[in-house]
């Protein structure tokens, strides 16, 4: 049977239980290793400070835990931003806390081992989370302002920015691997006519409708990306020019079968795509060249197409 413990910790107290130290409700300093309480807590400060990655920083919180407590297993997780870690194995015994900081939720840590917690241990474990206050909330402030940085602020999607480190990234790893990378531009045909007609507040909802809808076409490890207005870029890893225009057919279709309503009218949506598969030498302007020429031929052939080699 597995016991579980499940607590809320507001970080504020945790970091007054921080500054107390060890004397909490009477309680004798704990020490369940070589090392007591204090020696933990330092370490931790000492740590914690050198990175702003989360998975780093849960790591080295795990690893001095495990040492301490004889903890078997860490689990992270902040519903909502896509954050999940777990390090170790789940034991049988687990306790679990909700952390919030100033009213804000900062995810959900669940520990686990085979033995059963005592007393001291829990106290000792709620008293080296305040140890994780500000590095985790830095950590996290840090991967929003990273997301923020590289995403369209409208659709969520990678901005300029982010496409062109990943596209050199990738084009990299395709040389080096000798694998194939394909690359598809997309534009929204006729979408002046949908900002003219129905103004600019339901053309920001096409844009965020054919996201959604491209991203249902694709695999995890696909990237896309907003170049600009109504053009998007989508990366395909790993794929030959045979599957990349199957994608790109998909993904045609898709958006020509959308639903896509304002105030009770219905409104169609197609859009034109090029499709190129890197060639040997070819560098990130080159690729992107080629898909622009090949997304422009297949405007000029009645839209609601997909211009291939």
């Amino acid at each position: 049977m597995t016991l579980t413990q499940g607590n809320t910790i507001d970080f504020d107290s945790a970091r007054l239980k921080l500054s107390q130290g060890t004397s909490l409700a009477g309680t004798q300093p704990v020490q369940t290793s070589e090392l007591s309480l204090d020696a933990v807590k330092d370490r931790l400060t000492q740590q914690l400070q050198t990175s702003l990655e989360i998975d780093r920083i849960l790591e080295m919180f795990f690893q001095e835990l495990r040492n301490f407590l004889g903890l078997d297993c860490l689990e992270y997780r902040l519903d909502g931003n896509g954050l999940h870690q777990r390090i170790g194995q789940p034991g049988l015994h687990r306790c679990s806390y909700r952390m919030t900081h100033a009213g804000s939720f900062l995810g959900e840590i669940v520990f686990s081992r085979k033995k059963r917690f005592s007393e001291s241990q829990l106290l000792a474990l709620e008293t080296l989370l305040g140890n994780l206050l500000y590095p985790l909330r830095n950590a996290l402030l840090y991967r929003e302002a990273v997301f923020c940085a590289h995403s369209d602020s409208l659709t969520g999607v990678g901005n300029r920015l982010a496409m062109d480190r990943t596209l050199d990234r990738e084009i990299k790893l395709s040389i080096r691997h000798c694998s194939s990378l394909s690359a598809l531009v997309l534009d929204i045909d006729y979408f002046k006519q949908i900002n003219d007609q129905y103004g600019h507040a339901c053309g920001d909802e096409a844009l965020k409708a054919v996201v959604n809808c491209v991203r249902g076409c694709l695999r995890d490890v696909d990237e896309l990306f907003r170049a600009g207005g109504e053009e998007f870029v989508i990366l395909l890893s790993d794929t030959p020019a045979s599957d990349a225009r199957l994608v790109a057919e998909r993904i045609r279709s898709a958006i020509e079968g959308m639903q896509f309503q304002q105030h009770g009218d219905s409104i169609p949506i197609t859009a034109s795509l090029g499709v190129a598969t890197r060639q040997l030498d070819e560098g990130v302007r080159e690729l992107l060249e080629r898909c622009d020429k090949l997304m422009y031929s297949a405007k000029r052939s009645g839209r609601n197409r997909i211009g291939i080699q």
